[in-house]
């Protein structure tokens, strides 16, 4: 829902009637979510990926069997998520040290997240 986007921060708000307007981006479950991206951010983006190309990348890494289906409000956002592409999935890795930094996290998340 483009948390993973790197375009929200705290101080964001949503719409009224958009579907995220519950979103604490303060102190609830969605900030926590933005400090984890932070603490990745680099790991994420290294190999010259945008955060959104990476994750991507992530969900690729995990196995043939997850299939991403992002979605599109642009054409720049189109052609930003197609050129994820080139870059593939993330590697072992960086997926490696992107577990042992969320590894912490884990307990406190559920698949909805």
């Amino acid at each position: 829902m483009g948390l993973l986007t790197g375009k929200y921060s705290k101080s964001s708000t949503m719409p009224k009637d958009d579907i995220r307007a519950g979103w604490d981006l303060q102190q609830g479950r969605q900030a926590q979510q933005l400090e984890m991206l932070e603490l990745i951010r680099e790991i994420l983006t290294r190999d010259g990926r945008t955060l959104v190309q990476a994750a991507l990348g992530w969900l690729w890494a995990l196995g043939p069997q997850v299939i991403p289906i992002p979605g599109f409000k642009s054409v720049k956002q189109v052609e930003e998520t197609s050129q994820a592409l080139q870059f593939g999935p993330l590697t072992r890795k960086q997926m490696s040290e992107i577990d042992k930094i969320l590894k912490p996290y884990a307990d406190s998340l559920t698949v909805q997240d």
